[in-house]
């Protein structure tokens, strides 16, 4: 048995990552915001994934652009192709296109990597919507959130036009005629309209600087922005922490859940490499954007079949949709509503989404905090709107590609078209009927459990002759969660005359929050959960049977 001896030299010497911790701490306090933050707890919901997926795409897309952009030429000068992919060699492109396929055929990993990057993009944005939606859903905008919410709606406003600079910069056909597209409908803009398509593209289309300045865009200014509103958004998520499903032991005064080290810090670098696995597979067997088989942009050369990626389609749908109608007023100037309408409806449906949570509480006049997810089905009507504004979404995505589908399912482009136009007015109403409908039949349903209890399929025989079905109480964490919701009241005017008999000013305003509510929280729009009375008289009566 050996015995090992400290060198006289080292003993009592602290090593050198305690020595590393001791200087920072010195300097920016790091032992006390590790103690108040490593043993944060964060609540664990699968729902709560969905917002780790945005994350990690972005992450993954920071990753990949650092490593296009070292081997991206962002010039719209024309050079001619002389590289490895033969069915181009000789063919006359700009600087950015030859470059992509430089990336794509020459560049070792270059086509894996770009393949990552786009596919990243979509799943982004498909992380952010479906994330917005669960909080949208739940009610985890209301206060202390909604900054946090704005924060988001941001993001995935920035997650548009971030991917929108970066499918154009190839500079392949498919993406010239976006940008096309794109430059129709800023030209379209009475006043100021051509001044801007000017100054952006630098001339007449396509001009010179429109890849150049896309390229600034897409790599610096939206990212940076994108950057700091990620770091806002996890800090103010620390702060105010994670709203939690309602249930036992939980309050809008505590979290219940798992610290943050170590146990959900494994878990989020385990789901990191999952989300980063899942996107270089997709990437490695299915091919997206395939620009060599589009070749270089020719306005010429534009036919069916182009369109943008999904996020956008809806966009191209509203312009599809809306009639060609044009006024000429005097002096020769021509006012196209046929892009007019569509790009005003286009902004001003994504400003009432960012500005909801804004709208519900002036509705109910509730400043309290919420830290208790709500469940869609006790929110009826604004789950209800929320579905009817995903059905208006898949109408124009659907005529964002009326031509696909007539080709493909060999249909009429005109009788697809009017079924959209009138799709997409109609459509989401009946949407929110039958949603709202759905939600109060699962509270009905909900309360039903509360009183009567669990059905057994045991079948009873009464003194009497009357067979029944017995009941089972339901356990008391059920019960606490199935009744543990707020549920808002309508609001009201009040008494007509104040306590001096004066006749009260009650403001239009007023009056038409007191009209929403109604229709909101109203008999019609709710079935009242049970009370505590009611619980115990049909228990304590005749019991559950």
């Amino acid at each position: 048995m050996s015995t090992a001896t400290k060198d006289p030299k080292t003993r009592g010497k602290a090593p050198a990552g305690e020595k590393i911790a001791d200087w920072a701490d010195g300097r920016v306090g790091l032992y006390s915001l590790a103690k108040a933050n490593m043993r944060k707890i964060f609540p664990d919901h699968w729902s709560f994934l969905l917002g780790e997926i945005c994350l990690y795409s972005f992450v993954i897309l920071i990753l990949t652009g650092v490593y296009l952009t070292m081997f991206f030429v962002p010039s719209m000068a024309e050079v001619e192709y002389h590289g490895s992919y033969v069915p181009m060699q000789g063919v006359m492109m700009t600087e950015a296109y030859a470059s992509t396929l430089d990336i794509s055929f020459d560049v070792r990993g270059g086509l894996l990597v770009r393949q990552i990057h786009h596919w990243a993009a979509l799943i982004f944005v498909v992380g952010i919507m479906f994330h917005m939606m669960r909080v949208f859903f739940t009610g985890s905008f209301r206060k202390p959130r909604e900054i946090n919410w704005l924060f988001g709606w941001t993001l995935f406003i920035l997650a548009i036009f971030t991917g929108l600079t970066g499918y154009s910069l190839p500079d392949d056909l498919l993406s010239g005629t976006g940008i096309r597209f794109m430059e129709g409908a800023i030209l379209s803009m009475p006043v100021v309209g051509t001044y801007i398509q000017m100054f952006l593209f630098g001339g007449e289309f396509p001009g010179h600087d429109i890849i150049p300045r896309f390229f600034v865009i897409h790599v610096l200014l939206l990212p940076g922005i994108m950057l700091g509103l990620v770091a806002a958004h996890l800090i103010l998520i620390i702060y105010h922490k994670h709203t939690h499903f309602a249930g036992p032991g939980r309050t809008n005064d505590n979290v219940v859940g798992m610290p943050f080290l170590p146990i959900y810090m494994a878990k989020a670098g385990g789901f990191f490499f999952l989300v980063f696995g899942v996107i270089a597979a997709i990437a490695a067997t299915a091919t997206i954007n395939p620009v060599w088989v589009l070749g270089p942009y020719r306005p010429d050369q534009v036919s069916t079949n182009a369109q943008p990626d999904w996020y956008l389609g809806f966009s191209e749908g509203l312009v599809r949709m809306m009639p060609g109608w044009e006024w000429v007023i005097p002096g020769g100037y021509t006012l196209n509503f046929g892009l007019m309408i569509p790009l005003a409806v286009f902004p001003g449906v994504l400003v009432l989404i960012g500005l909801y949570p804004f709208f519900e509480s002036w509705l109910t006049r509730d400043n309290r905090e919420h830290h208790i997810a709500q469940r869609p089905r006790n929110a009826p009507t604004r789950t209800g709107l929320g579905v009817a504004w995903l059905v208006a979404y898949g109408v124009a995505l659907v005529a964002g590609g009326n031509d696909v589908w007539a080709v493909n399912f060999n249909l009429s482009i005109n009788a697809i078209t009017w079924v959209c136009r009138i799709g997409f007015f109609v459509f989401p109403v009946i949407a929110f009927v039958i949603t709202r409908r759905i939600c109060l039949g699962l509270q009905r349903r909900d309360r039903e459990k509360v009183l009567h209890g669990r059905e057994t399929g045991i079948i009873k025989r009464l003194p009497h002759g009357e067979f029944v079905e017995v009941h089972e109480p339901l356990p008391r964490e059920t019960l606490y969660t199935l009744t543990a919701h707020d549920q808002d009241r309508p609001a009201e005017i009040g008494p007509e005359t104040d306590e001096n008999g004066v006749r009260r000013k009650v403001s239009p305003l007023e009056r038409l929050r007191v009209k929403i509510s109604r229709g909101y929280f109203g008999e019609q729009a709710q079935i009242p959960k049970p009370t505590t009375e009611e619980y115990r008289e049909i228990t304590s009566g005749h019991g559950h049977h």
